[in-house]
């Protein structure tokens, strides 16, 4: 059987035997202990298989929706029907695929009528981050002593403080980047204000996290905390600005627009944090990215060349409008 261990560059400790670490008189105390670390390690080879496959079912399905309404947005036209015009539509596209022909109207606000059956979009993103989570437990945090510390650095934290940091590393960022949205995303050039921000905020975070751990970590724990932050934004500020405008529409209030912006700011970050997280996520495959002095410049340029391939995209969108 192939390990998954064989294809990171250092072993696990207990796969080794007198370069262990461990005292030889270990195994012959407890004849059962290697046999019970190799049950082990195929137990978490399976978990590791299994989850990174509904991971990537599940993000496939979060990026493909997301990228098809930025899509949309962007290639939305006035419309021409004084009945779509009359019913609040701002913006229609018509669009042929699949032998058949479709055509999406969005509402400025909200339609005059909600109808019986609303489709929801979320748990493709909860799913995401939930199985991706899984799968940094399984693949990292359980064996943080190998993965996320340095076994050669007699000065390496220990395991359980390298846990408590690539947590941090998730939730301190999410707070960071959340508290400068609220700050100054819908202030004059809000937009231009957050993204210079949110990109020092990236580039101190991706010189921090190659400077504690080591590369292959580092650049992992830099996606899932962009990946975090993305399926934060749909929990904490799109998916409830949605059900408060639901509420308002069934209960005949009126809808105050400013959930359509924060969700739709909130939405546009997201796509531009995609494929950055993807290129992280690819990363751990190839150790001539990670295993160098200035990894964490390399990270940094190639986070910005992923956000800037997303901008060309939304940018060509409009331009074959004419915008």
């Amino acid at each position: 059987m192939v390990s998954r261990f064989n294809k990171w560059p250092v072993p696990p400790r207990w796969l080794l035997d007198e370069e262990s670490g461990h005292h030889p008189s270990l195994a012959l105390a407890d004849p059962t202990l290697p046999r019970m670390r190799a049950m082990e390690g195929y137990i978490l080879d399976w978990a590791n298989l299994l989850l990174r496959w509904l991971h990537v079912i599940t993000a496939i399905a979060w990026v493909g929706s997301s990228f098809y309404f930025v899509f949309l947005d962007s290639s939305l036209t006035p419309p021409e029907d004084e009945d779509l015009k009359k019913q609040g539509v701002s913006g229609e596209l018509w669009a042929v695929h699949g032998g058949g022909f479709y055509h999406p109207v969005k509402f400025n606000v909200s339609p005059p009528k909600l109808p019986d059956h609303l489709h929801w979009f979320y748990w493709e993103s909860y799913t995401t981050w939930l199985s991706g989570f899984a799968l940094l437990t399984v693949s990292y945090l359980w064996n943080a002593n190998i993965y996320l510390v340095n076994p050669a650095d007699p000065n390496a934290m220990s395991a359980p403080l390298a846990v408590f940091t690539a947590l941090s590393f998730l939730a301190v960022f999410w707070l960071l980047y959340d508290g400068i949205c609220r700050v100054f995303g819908f202030k004059k050039h809000g937009d231009a204000i957050v993204g210079a921000m949110v990109l020092v905020l990236v580039c101190i975070a991706a010189y921090l996290a190659c400077h504690i751990f080591p590369g292959q970590a580092a650049f992992l724990l830099m996606g899932a905390m962009l990946a975090t932050s993305m399926s934060a934004n749909v929990f904490f500020w799109i998916i409830p600005g949605q059900r408060t405008v639901v509420r308002a529409l069934k209960n005949g209030d009126p809808v105050d627009p400013i959930y359509g912006k924060r969700g739709k700011q909130r939405s546009v970050h997201n796509t531009y944090f995609t494929l950055p997280v993807l290129f992280a996520m690819l990363s751990n495959h190839y150790g001539w990215l990670y295993n160098q002095k200035y990894n964490w410049l390399v990270l940094i340029g190639m986070m910005f060349a992923g956000a800037a391939i997303r901008q060309f995209f939304v940018l060509r969108h409009g331009h074959k409008l004419g915008r």
